[in-house]
């Protein structure tokens, strides 16, 4: 009955009467910029060149796994990997994917280059941003004295200077990445139980931005008291005017990334829909053109763009996959 089902897939997509001329992604604001250097390159090869939309990895995720067909996406990017309840949807509406890792990335705490440097732990972000201290944490002052107390260490000098912080959307896997290499790890290091970290301060003082991360830049710019989160990739490319803080003494670097000493380093994935690859016209060759040397690798073109290459076994890893398509 599936193979059936699957084979009736295939002839509504490949039909002349419903088949798209254009791959069509979603996703992940993060994994945008890449995904849309491919999609120009791959554009220049005599395919339609890709419609991609920055819906965030989690409204890309819904938009995904809302079943197969000519109206739904057939890439959805993700600065996070799917969660168990994605997976869920995904196979609830008959959608069979491939995980693909595209290189690595790293969660910048960013300000204005006008600022003085921050540099601070990650107990101090999440005691900063975490509702539960809301009332008693107002500045960077009183976080850094909370955390000496609170770790019986000594201060680290952080100034007399209010909390702002720009941070990701719910919907956004940069959120979820917070949440978790920032906020929940931050939370144990503070010593607190529970689930505290997951709800954020509702001041004003953690503000929610939109998936547009260009516009986070330019408010940093225009606000030296302020701070942003978001990709290394949009650092790298700002930093004639934002600076990143260093966390836990480290700076984020490409090396920082690459070997994960950095706390904010982690993975950037796309999900492809399998029963689309062979009947969408050009598929299997887009993802050819981005799980390929010439664009994730050291001297690839997505490299100036930011993204920070895989190992070669975890590249190899990439290509076997490209392989199951």
């Amino acid at each position: 009955m599936k193979r059936l089902i699957l084979a009736m897939v295939a002839v509504m997509l490949s039909s002349s009467a419903y088949a798209r001329d254009q791959i069509r992604i979603v996703g992940s604001s993060t994994v945008y910029p890449f995904a849309t250097i491919v999609a120009e390159k791959f554009g220049q090869t005599g395919f339609a060149t890709p419609v991609i939309e920055s819906t965030g990895t989690g409204g890309g995720m819904k938009l995904f796994c809302s079943g197969i067909g000519i109206d739904t996406p057939d890439i959805t990017n993700a600065s996070r990997a799917i969660k168990s309840k994605e997976k869920e949807l995904c196979a609830k509406n008959g959608v069979a994917f491939q995980e693909f890792v595209v290189g690595n990335d790293g969660l910048a705490f960013a300000q204005s280059n006008k600022s003085k440097p921050m540099d601070l732990g990650i107990e101090h972000i999440a005691a900063a941003l975490a509702a539960d201290y809301a009332d008693q944490l107002q500045t960077w002052a009183d976080v850094d004295a909370f955390v000496a107390q609170q770790t019986n260490t000594a201060k680290i000098g952080l100034p007399n200077r209010k909390i702002n912080v720009m941070v990701p959307p719910p919907t956004s896997g940069t959120r979820d990445a917070m949440g978790e290499l920032f906020m929940k790890k931050g939370w144990k290091k503070l010593g607190l139980k529970g689930d505290g970290y997951k709800k954020l301060r509702e001041d004003g003082r953690a503000i929610e931005m939109g998936e547009n991360d260009n516009l986070i830049v330019e408010k940093l710019v225009s606000d030296p008291e302020m701070f942003g989160i978001f990709g290394y990739s949009f650092y790298d490319t700002n930093r004639d005017k934002v600076q990143a803080s260093k966390i836990n003494g480290v700076t984020l670097t490409f090396d920082s990334i690459s070997s994960y000493e950095y706390p904010g380093a982690r993975p950037l994935f796309f999900y492809v829909k399998k029963d689309h690859a062979s009947v969408i016209p050009g598929l299997k060759d887009f993802i050819a053109e981005f799980i390929s040397e010439k664009a994730m690798g050291m001297d690839g073109y997505l490299f100036p763009a930011g993204l920070v290459p895989l190992s070669a076994s975890d590249f190899n890893i990439q290509l076997a996959a490209k392989e199951t398509l």
